[in-house]
């Protein structure tokens, strides 16, 4: 089936605004620069992560084996949190480093979990999305004692974790993409097939949403070795 293109372009979109997030945090966690952080920077740090969960549920409604997937991204979500305690544990990071729950755990979860609910009626799914996003957001307004129950949300006083996309909201935000797959590209096909994909920004934007996943797991060991390769020809270290 021919690719949604639109699609591939948000998500392109998305991974560029997490590889800018990431490199802001590494400059001023590692280098130790200090800056003021742009508005529309706070709007891609507090926005950018539920755009891509949107639109991971829309393309899931498009695709097939989502079982599959799920457990290839949970293999590499294991991966990089064992890569982060390995940091954490050599004194190459602090405890905000921790990756306990990240968006690969939750997208791979919410794969799994997508052959529970798709047969819900729409309506159903949409109220149900909505309800775990309402009380993931009124999950973060306190703490709990028990420390393993941070994939839903609900945190221990001490939890610190750099990349955390937990249960409660954002697989209320995964069900609400489907719902838009299910309505908006209940045809699947583009709602934009005028706009010529041939032109070099469609094209680049395009391919970075077609290959996200490895731009992901790359981007921040190629940042963090820039970073660390122009400290030390600067004269300094990380």
């Amino acid at each position: 089936m021919k690719r949604i293109w639109e699609l591939d372009a948000f998500r392109g979109i998305c991974i560029l605004g997490v590889i800018v997030v990431h490199t802001v945090f590494d400059l001023r966690y590692f280098v130790g620069l200090q800056f003021s952080l742009h508005p529309l920077f706070r709007i891609i740090m507090d926005y950018g992560g539920v755009l891509f969960v949107l639109l991971s549920g829309v393309c899931v409604t498009l695709g097939s084996r989502s079982v599959r997937r799920g457990l290839i991204l949970l293999c590499f979500a294991f991966v990089i949190t064992a890569v982060a305690e390995g940091m954490i544990a050599l004194g190459m990071a602090g405890d905000s480093v921790h990756i306990w729950f990240g968006i690969l755990h939750l997208l791979g979860v919410c794969m799994l979990l997508y052959p529970l609910y798709r047969r819900l009626p729409t309506w159903a799914m949409a109220a149900l999305g909505a309800a775990i996003v309402v009380l993931g957001y009124w999950f973060q307004t306190f703490r709990v004692d028990a420390e393993w129950l941070f994939p839903l949300g609900l945190c221990a006083p001490d939890f610190s974790a750099g990349d955390y996309f937990p249960l409660f909201p954002h697989l209320g935000w995964y069900m609400l993409g489907t719902v838009l797959g299910r309505t908006v590209y209940r045809e699947r096909k583009s709602l934009l097939p005028k706009v010529p994909q041939d032109i070099w920004p469609v094209r680049f934007f395009s391919f970075c949403g077609r290959q996200s996943l490895w731009i992901y797991l790359a981007h921040q060991p190629v940042v963090y070795g820039a970073l660390t390769l122009g400290m030390y020809i600067m004269g300094g270290n990380i």
